[in-house]
């Protein structure tokens, strides 16, 4: 009998498992540097994992160095793994879109170069259909001047960024690029998504 019960349950508990893993999904998104992109996600609701890196180039696991001369085809990313439950797909790219430049061709502000481009790699028709519909409504709500140049391209690759980029702006608050470009994108976060934030 005690057998049965600890089978009955044990099974209970594994159905529970692969429930609550179907509700953790990834994306991965390019908007420029990748310590910004980085940073704002580390203070959202729901996000269980980053990791930054490199998507999209033609050679086999780039260095910074390579993917900054602009000759790789890379794009600086950041990979989310987060739980839908607590925060979907496109609440991810209403952040995403609000907090760069949508409209900037291969570059963020000063940061210029297709290894900044705004890109978003798909993992599925649905994420792919979301970030269209989005883009579209975006684009009719003209919300910027100018048309979004996002890219909604296929994943085909990821490569783990070199360790140091990792938690960069939490490392290194006081560096100059820190100071001047990432802390402003945090605090224009922290009043626009006040709602997505883990700060209380």
């Amino acid at each position: 009998m005690k057998a049965i019960l600890f089978l009955i349950l044990l099974i209970f508990s594994m159905e529970r498992m692969n429930a609550q893993t179907d509700k953790i999904k990834e994306t991965i998104l390019g908007s420029g540097c990748f310590w910004c992109t980085e940073a704002i996600f580390q203070m959202v609701k729901g996000i269980v994992e980053i990791t930054p890196g490199y998507s999209g180039g033609h050679i086999k696991n780039p260095s910074y160095r390579e993917v900054c001369d602009g000759n790789t085809g890379h794009a600086e990313v950041i990979k989310l793994v987060y739980n839908e439950t607590i925060i979907s797909f496109s609440e991810i790219l209403e952040i995403f879109f609000k907090t760069h430049d949508p409209t900037q061709l291969n570059g963020q502000g000063a940061d210029i170069g297709e290894q900044y481009r705004s890109v978003i790699f798909y993992l599925d028709s649905l994420q792919e259909q979301t970030a269209k519909t989005i883009i579209a409504e975006l684009d009719n709500k003209k919300i910027w001047d100018k048309k979004i140049v996002t890219a909604v391209e296929p994943y085909k690759n990821f490569y783990k960024a070199e360790d140091y980029h990792h938690n960069y702006y939490s490392n290194n608050p006081n560096q100059g690029y820190c100071r001047f470009v990432i802390t402003p994108k945090i605090e224009k976060f922290e009043k626009v998504f006040r709602n997505y934030t883990i700060r209380e």
